[in-house]
């Protein structure tokens, strides 16, 4: 990774930080982008925060300050997003479009907003968050399926759009991961056999590197022993 311009959104989260860190012990040049205002960053990372992903003008200038900044870009890593667990039945319908708004358009928008930068450069990647959930979805999983498997299709369409134009698209697929929320919302669960941040990341940074020039259109599944 070292030299190569590299963009995470949702950069200010626990799987975001984690990617962040990684990919700065790799040498990359990072650019960090989040809805909030403010989080952790590696040393010498661009950090932008306060950015509506789901708004196009705002992700077009984001990516522009980026490319001003560090004079190009190589990879988009789309990690912005979010989950409700709610059952059909006991909760609003407004669960829906704001899940599909969080996961599936602020990861349209921002692969948008990076093609014609990615076109530039000799090995251009996007790496998105699915999720295994969207395989199967489990009860009160419904609209998070939903917008998962919605990066899903994206990631498989956008992937035969732009084999011509020498840019990879690849999707994750976590089941559970190791964070702060997901243990204290399920006290009784073993979290060892969960996906631990730090090695999901690593899945994603080799779909953004160089050697993972022959996948796209893959949705890699990374489930610990879940």
């Amino acid at each position: 990774m070292a030299g190569r311009i590299i963009v995470v959104t949702g950069a200010f989260g626990v799987l975001g930080s984690a990617v962040a860190a990684a990919a700065a012990r790799q040498g990359a040049t990072l650019a960090l982008i989040d809805y909030a205002a403010d989080g952790p960053a590696p040393d010498g990372a661009l950090k932008l925060g306060g950015v509506d992903l789901a708004d196009p003008i705002q992700t077009e200038q984001a990516i522009a300050r980026v490319v001003e900044t560090h004079g190009g870009l190589d990879a988009l890593l789309n990690i912005a997003g979010g989950f409700v667990w709610q059952t059909l039945e006991g909760g609003p319908l407004d669960a829906w479009p704001g899940l599909y708004r969080l996961n599936t358009v602020t990861a349209a928008t921002a692969c948008r907003a990076a093609i014609p930068h990615l076109r530039n450069s000799a090995a251009g990647r996007i790496v998105n968050v699915g999720a295994n959930a969207a395989l199967k979805a489990g009860m009160g999983m419904g609209a998070y399926a939903a917008s998962k498997a919605g990066v899903h299709a994206l990631t498989q369409s956008l992937a035969e759009e732009l084999k011509a134009d020498n840019i990879t698209v690849n999707a994750v697929l976590p089941s559970i991961l190791d964070t702060p929320a997901n243990r204290a919302d399920m006290p009784d669960a073993d979290p060892a056999a969960w996906v631990a941040p730090a090695d999901l990341a690593e899945v994603m940074l080799f779909l953004a590197g160089e050697a993972a020039g022959a996948v796209t259109g893959a949705l890699v599944p990374v489930t610990g022993r879940v």
